[in-house]
């Protein structure tokens, strides 16, 4: 289980996050939505500790993130960011493979390379794992970013806006895929994602926040109405319900 106690972030003058309490539970997909600016990356960077906390507290399992050994949690929990960059020219297979880093330290044993190839073939990028990441897709650089996290093969698994720059094909795939890990590898995966309809249809639970707090919280069909999709983006949404999904409409 992730625990968040009285999570705080101040830049300035401007609170971030503004004691922010939470509790996710193992198991499943859980989507944070919200509109820009209302601390939903700052709140998964601070739990995947790329970023220290002004104040509070993130528990994963009962382990202090800002207080337990870097291998123990790199090996417990896993975060894509938002942006990546690697200014060397890396192959996919190269890309995919640090994920095994904090297991192997850089010396790759049979069971690293299973599970690379794991990684590889369960993001179905078999036939492009010699291609270097500058002669791909946005949509198949960001599934070898998505294997590498998965290759790591932690219980935690922190997506900030794995969707990014995908077309609508290719976001739904990689929704399916998302889905897929939570289900047939059994991670408990957090991701940060503004569409809301992509966080209905695939999501156990949705969390809502706006101005640095947890506005709403909940399995997708307590959230995914009008008044509280209004109350969080402060604009007139209609509700539709197709094929037992909830989808938001904006107006």
């Amino acid at each position: 289980m992730i625990e968040l106690t009285e999570l705080t972030k101040v830049y300035g003058r401007q609170t971030v996050l503004n004691g922010v309490s939470l509790r996710i539970e193992r198991g499943g997909l859980t989507s944070i939505i919200g509109p820009n600016g209302a601390g939903k990356s700052t709140m998964l960077t601070i739990i995947g500790r790329l970023l220290r906390a002004d104040g509070g507290q993130v528990t994963v399992d009962g382990l202090d993130v800002a207080r337990a050994p870097g291998r123990v949690m790199a090996q417990r929990m896993s975060i894509l960011r938002q942006e990546n960059r690697f200014t060397t020219r890396l192959t996919v297979r190269d890309l995919v493979s640090f994920g095994r880093y904090p297991h192997s330290q850089g010396h790759l044993t049979p069971t690293d390379r299973s599970q690379i190839e794991a990684a590889l073939g369960f993001l179905d990028l078999g036939p492009l794992a010699e291609r270097y990441l500058d002669e791909l897709s946005g949509g198949q650089r960001q599934r070898a970013y998505v294997a590498m996290v998965l290759c790591q093969d932690t219980e935690y698994v922190l997506l900030d806006e794995p969707l990014n720059n995908l077309d609508m094909k290719h976001a739904v795939a990689m929704m399916r895929q998302i889905r897929r890990a939570a289900d047939t590898l059994g991670k408990t995966v957090v991701l940060v994602v503004h569409d809301i309809n992509f966080a209905s249809a695939y999501s156990d639970r949705i969390i809502a926040m706006r101005d640095g707090e947890i506005a709403h919280a909940g399995p997708p069909e307590a959230i995914m109405t009008p008044e509280i999709l209004r109350d969080v983006f402060d604009l007139d949404v209609q509700v539709t319900e197709i094929g037992g999904s909830r989808i938001g409409v904006y107006y």
